[in-house]
């Protein structure tokens, strides 16, 4: 396993339960940086005995540690990955778990007027006619496909000194941006829970194409024996019940709901 990822348990939170069964799951940074699993964790201990580790890493290292066999189970968001990944043998299926979506931030003046664009991919086009300091996560996390797709589709290269790749997670690069004052595209709940804004501030939002969906899914123990397929359907059970529901759709910040239940049945 690579070590890049930090290492979240539950004992961290709350005195493990004595017997208590140890379950990995990868996770990615914008869901950490959320403050949401401080919320879960502890009743999914409470509900169904079992420790959740969490590896907190970008989707693309998160469904790497997936594929060879790390954790048990994946919950990331970037659709298109998810589907190979399944498609691939690699997980038993994906479980659509909550929503929420990306938004661009910058300097609250908004020198490249990204914020009077009418699409995401036109206030991408904006901050890079102006060559606006723009802070991109470069990691291969789902945030950073999701800018990749949009950058594509508002038919921009991001390339110069403008560009400011940072290979790192999301409240990583949010302190970078607010450091540089620069553009970035963040999950609303990690922007929502993250306390070092300095000038930034919310400069576009709402275009359906920063729907940001979460999904779980259970690594395929045909591949990997070792795994602990029973734990990560116990798992699945609790994140897709009402009391998951509720604890979820109740986490707020400043009044702000951070996430949405949508778990359906695949």
């Amino acid at each position: 396993m690579k070590l890049g990822a930090m290492l979240l348990s539950l004992s961290l939170l709350t005195p493990a339960a004595v017997g208590a069964e140890e379950m990995k799951m990868a996770v990615t940074t914008s869901f950490a940086n959320s403050g949401l699993a401080e919320v879960l964790l502890p009743q999914i201990e409470a509900d169904t005995g079992i420790t959740v580790q969490l590896l907190i890493v970008g989707t693309g290292q998160a469904l790497k540690l997936g594929e060879a066999g790390d954790v048990d189970a994946v919950l990331v968001h970037a659709r298109a990955a998810e589907e190979a990944f399944v498609a691939a043998g690699h997980a038993t299926h994906r479980r659509e778990i909550m929503y929420n979506d990306f938004i661009i931030v910058g300097p609250s003046e908004d020198p490249a007027k990204a914020g009077a664009a009418e699409t995401a991919a036109a206030s991408l086009a904006a901050i890079a006619q102006a060559e606006a300091t723009f802070v991109s996560r470069g990691d291969d996390s789902g945030t950073h496909k999701t800018e990749m797709a949009l950058w594509n589709a508002a038919g921009v290269e991001p390339v110069g000194d403008w560009y400011k790749a940072v290979g790192a997670g999301m409240g990583a690069a949010l302190n970078t941006a607010s450091g540089l004052n620069a553009y970035i595209l963040s999950d609303r709940a990690s922007w929502l829970n993250f306390g070092n804004k300095g000038a930034l501030a919310l400069v576009f939002e709402g275009d359906p194409a920063l729907f940001n969906q979460y999904a779980y899914l259970p690594v395929n123990p045909a591949n990997h024996p070792h795994v602990k397929a029973s734990a990560a359907a116990t798992l699945e059970t609790w994140l897709t019940s009402d009391t998951a529901k509720a604890l979820i759709e109740g986490y707020t910040i400043d009044g702000q709901r951070l996430f949405t239940f949508n778990a359906v049945p695949q």
